[in-house]
């Protein structure tokens, strides 16, 4: 009876720290659960805000490109204009410096011819040194101004071809960092879904393990309190029945 019950008491103190002990494992895997899904959550919002900001800086550099064609093609029209303009001056006041131009329509041709038969006063006398330095004077200035405007444009299609370029470099950049640290963040997320998935087995493991080590305890204690019902009474009047 002795032996049977020290036994017993031994294999319940067993049951009873091996249930401590899972309940503890069980507590820590649980906190690991909850830590493990605090990242992946925090993970899942990194990738979509940073798909979101992937999105918005697409849609910005299309913006940006858009206009930077509209205002290159609006400038370069421009000048276009200018040249022509110059080229009105020039025929104007130096038709030697001037770009020969597509011949006048007819119907000007013929509306000039006319006018020229149509006048018999002979043309106006020749102007005088002055006036012609006085016409040079003004066409200098007006074609200065003219050259400065194209300048002007010119000034700012390149720095808008240079913005371009650096504001198309940084996008560029920024896609291939971006997409880097979508593939890190994905593995890292895929990584910690793996071992929650684990740790989630793994506290359903402990559980069952405690449900057990609990049933065979309990099992144990009906056994040592049949042995107390069987044993107490002979241990405690051994002596008297021996003598």
């Amino acid at each position: 009876c002795e032996a049977e019950l020290d036994e017993s008491e031994d294999r319940q103190k067993g049951l009873e720290l091996a249930i401590s002990d899972l309940e503890k494992a069980s507590a820590e895997t649980q906190s690991n659960i909850e830590t493990l899904g605090k990242e992946i959550d925090a993970l899942s919002a990194g990738i979509k805000a940073l798909d979101k900001s992937v999105a918005d800086a697409t849609e910005n550099r299309k913006e940006e490109n858009a206009e930077f064609k509209k205002v290159m093609a609006s400038d370069t029209a421009a000048k276009e204009v200018l040249k022509m303009a110059k080229n009105r001056l020039l025929q104007f006041y130096n038709p030697k410096l001037a770009t020969p131009t597509a011949p006048e329509t007819p119907s000007f041709v013929q509306v000039k011819l006319h006018a020229r038969r149509g006048n018999a006063a002979p043309p106006p006398p020749p102007e005088a040194v002055g006036a012609y330095q006085k016409k040079g004077q003004e066409s200098a200035g007006v074609l200065s101004m003219v050259d400065l405007l194209v300048q002007d444009l010119d000034k700012e299609m390149t720095e808008m071809e240079t913005e371009e370029t650096d504001s198309q470099a940084d996008y560029e950049k920024f896609i291939q960092d971006s997409a880097t640290k979508r593939t890190l963040d994905s593995k890292a997320l895929e990584s910690k879904e793996g071992m929650k998935a684990e740790a989630e087995a793994l506290l359903e493991k402990t559980k069952q393990e405690k449900k057990t080590k609990v049933q065979e305890a309990y099992a144990n204690t009906k056994v040592t309190g049949g042995l107390h019902q069987e044993c107490d009474w002979l241990v405690s009047n051994y002596d008297v029945r021996k003598e």
